[in-house]
């Protein structure tokens, strides 16, 4: 990683020098790298420090760094493509898909999913909690919301709790006929649970995809996932279409 000359070029030092940082990331280092400490960096640019962190804190809201406790700035990998086309349809937990389910409980879903299964107030749901992995590391979070309706042959003998459970309801929504999904995407923050499984300070910025699942001409879950916005890029697919709406159906569900 070389030297620059920074006082002459028109653009703020820290953004020049965060573009220089870019290069020399694809041309220098590999991904999980250790960056020299930020001394050295400031040394090597003559720029001063507050000016380097600038660029680095710049670099790691557009996930091009992550700063690991205990080991310090390194180059993060590619963003995990997530697709948010509607087609084609599948239901979660099947063979291929990336998500590993972690626990089901049974809980009153907040109301904007209430609003998406037309349920009754105070009515629970089975509630499974899923991660995305990455690179070794949890890249998303997903609350699946699935009503004892759409699952009616679920037996709590065989799997009572657990991971074991949360596989039971999978693999008993996956007998429904899948009619059609939708997907609405938004900027989100991350709550402390979220926040906690995805390794984030409270408040980071993340992607949420609310995803409706049909069955029998209505909706038979409702999918609130949280995606890293560091570490994730959405695809629309080859027919992927991006829709504008101001339905308050929309908002986040988790």
């Amino acid at each position: 990683m070389g030297t620059t000359q920074l006082d002459t070029v028109p653009e703020p030092k820290y953004w020049h020098l965060k573009n220089v940082l870019a290069e020399a990331l694809d041309s220098e280092f590999t991904v999980g790298e250790i960056l020299p400490n930020e001394r050295e960096l400031a040394a090597r640019f003559g720029v001063a420090r507050a000016t380097l962190r600038q660029a680095l804190e710049q670099l790691e809201l557009e996930g091009r760094l992550q700063r690991r406790r205990g080991v310090g700035t390194t180059v993060a990998p590619p963003r995990v493509g997530v697709d948010v086309s509607a087609s084609p349809y599948d239901w979660p937990g099947i063979a291929s898909d990336a998500w590993q389910a972690t626990e089901c409980t049974r809980a009153v879903p907040p109301a904007a999913v209430a609003r998406l299964l037309d349920s009754e107030a105070g009515e629970e749901t089975h509630v499974v909690r899923r991660v995305r992995m990455g690179h070794g590391q949890s890249v998303a979070a997903e609350l699946l919301y699935v009503p004892a309706s759409s699952v009616p042959d679920l037996s709590g003998i065989d799997a009572p709790s657990g991971p074991a459970l949360a596989r039971s309801v999978l693999r008993e929504l996956a007998r429904l006929d899948l009619e059609g999904q939708d997907r609405a995407v938004e900027l989100g923050s991350a709550g402390a649970v979220d926040a906690k499984e995805l390794d984030r300070l409270p408040g980071a910025p993340v992607l949420v995809v609310t995803t409706r699942y049909f069955s029998g001409g209505r909706t038979a879950a409702v999918s609130a996932a949280t995606y890293r916005a560091d570490t994730c890029r959405l695809t629309f697919g080859a027919h992927g279409d991006l829709e504008i709406s101001h339905d308050d159906d929309r908002r986040r569900a988790s």
